[in-house]
Parts: structure tokens; C-alpha cells; sequence
């Protein structure tokens, strides 16, 4: 089956968004490879959905006419910067029942794309996440970055009792319907979003399934890094002090995600502003 063809006309099973902010240069490129692979390779039905958070620069010219000139890839433009601003608006708005996101320098191997998501196709968990750190995962990034991705991870084990081993991995799906009960209660909108959406899932009793990748960094990647870590920081102390009484000590659960319990997630979901989609 044409992905591209059957993207624009019919409901897709899979929405893959794509996150931007001034990504001018690799934004056609990455999108023209992930459409290819999509229409000759993967076996379902998919959209890719451009999210430009408040880019100034061409971005938002080239995401429109990649819009236009190609099926089954559309154009999402918020007027506010954030990462997860981008991905919750774009995922609230998604009509497809699988909804996923992966960073647009493509760093993971596309060949995983179908490992994440057949657990969610198939109801064996609810939200399935690529794992850098998992066994079987082969990364080629820089020391620095290595250390630095190992410490948070860590650091989220220890301070949040998380169980899973990679939170800041550019590479996720979740059941739309688990993204629409999540959605509404992760707070950050910027670079925590992730790993607030894992702990609160975690703390939900949701299934959250890894998917060992393939990783090769992005060597020009403009990521504030110092900002990240301090933004960071401050999220994992702000879940530290939301943390239920029942969480507090995983091992005297059992360990099993069936059993953990969090706060009544709220079922409304907050209204999205400024926000236009082409195609």
C-alpha cells in the first residue's frame, strides 16, 4: 500500500511528527527520506505531521510547501517555541491511532520505526519509547553526551523511581487514546516533556515497552546543553515534591508497572492557541 497516497485520503494508523524550530536547512531533506520510507517500506498507513514551533526562519516556507507538494505530509505552526508544546498540540489534533514522534536530523535508524510501534498496533503496551541505553542498542555520540545521558538517567532512577532506561531519546509512540489521557497533566512544554510524560505514565500504571535503536548524534545539534540540565533539574524536583506516598519506594511494589498508582489524571484537556494546519 502507497503510505503517501492513502495518508491524504483515508484515516492513517500511524501520525509521525516531526518537531521543528529553525531546522531550515535539514527539514526537506529528513522529511523527503522519512515520506520514502514510509511509502516503500513500512507497511501501514502514516502521516507525517511537520510541528514548527515558532520558527524565524525558513522553515516555516519550506514546511508549507512540502505540505502542498506532498501527500501525506502536513504542516502544523504554533506562534510559542517548545518542543513539547509541538508534540502535545500536534498529538491532541492527530486522528490516527498511533501517535509518534522522532527528531528531524533522523538520527535513529527508520528501521526501528516499526519495532515502536507494533506493540501499540497490537494492544501489548501503551506507550513504547527508543532506548539509547538498552541492551542491544548500538550509539555513536560523543563522551560528553554519553556521561551526560547516563547521569540523568540515573538521577531519574534514583530521585523518581523510574524504571525505564532512556527518557530523553527522540524517538516515542503512544496510543493516541493513552496521549489524550496523558496530555492534559504534563505541565512542561520545552525540553522536560518527555520525562514527565514517562513518570506520570509510570506512576499511572501504564505499559511503557523500549525498543533498542541504532543512534547516531547529530555533531551540529544546537541544543543549549547547560539550560537543558538546569531546566531539567528543576522538573525532576518539581515530580519529587508531586510525588505520590504510594511511589515513593518501587522495590516494596513488586516492581510491576500494573501496580503502581499516581494521580487522577485530568480527563479535559487544556485548550491549544495559535495554532494553523495546512494540508
Amino acid at each position: 500500500m502507497n503510505s503517501s497516497a492513502a495518508g491524504s485520503t483515508a484515516i492513517p494508523l500511524v501520525d509521525v511528527v516531526v518537531p521543528v524550530h529553525n531546522e531550515e536547512r535539514d527539514l526537506e531533506p529528513s522529511v523527503a527520506r522519512l515520506r520514502t520510507y514510509l511509502d516503500e517500506r513500512f507497511p501501514f498507513r502514516a502521516v507525517i505531521t511537520i510541528a514548527d514551533n515558532a520558527s524565524t526562519d525558513a522553515t516555516r516556507v519550506i514546511g508549507t510547501r512540502l505540505a502542498a507538494v506532498l501527500p501525506g505530509v502536513r504542516y502544523l505552526r504554533l506562534d510559542q517555541k517548545g518542543r513539547g508544546r509541538a508534540l502535545a498540540a500536534a498529538w491532541s489534533r492527530s486522528r490516527a491511532g498511533v501517535v509518534a514522534y522522532m527528531d528531524v536530523d533522523l538520527s535513529t535508524n527508520l528501521d526501528a520505526l516499526l519495532p515502536l510501534v507494533l506493540p501499540l498496533i497490537g494492544g501489548d503496551c501503551d506507550l513504547a519509547i527508543g532506548s539509547r541505553l538498552a541492551p542491544g542498542s548500538r550509539v555513536r555520540r560523543g563522551i560528553k553526551r554519553e556521561l551526560i545521558s547516563r547521569s540523568y538517567n540515573r538521577l531519574l532512577r534514583l530521585a523518581l523511581g523510574a524504571r525505564f532506561s532512556d527518557a530523553q531519546c527522540g524517538f516515542k509512540a503512544l496510543r493516541a487514546e493513552v496521549a489524550r489521557r496523558l496530555l492534559p497533566s504534563v505541565e512542561d512544554r520545552s525540553w522536560f516533556f518527555d520525562t514527565e510524560l514517562l513518570v506520570l505514565a509510570e506512576r499511572a500504571g501504564l505499559r511503557i515497552h523500549e525498543v533498542p535503536v541504532e543512534w547516531t548524534d547529530d555533531p551540529d545539534s544546537r541544543v543549549d546543553i547547560v539550560a537543558t540540565i538546569v531546566e531539567d533539574l528543576r522538573g525532576v524536583w518539581r515530580l519529587r515534591r508531586a510525588r505520590p506516598a504510594t511511589a515513593q519506594n518501587p522495590a516494596e511494589r513488586g516492581g510491576g508497572l500494573r501496580r503502581s498508582r499516581g494521580r487522577r489524571l485530568r480527563s479535559r484537556p487544556r485548550p491549544v492557541k495559535d495554532i494553523r494546519v495546512l494540508n
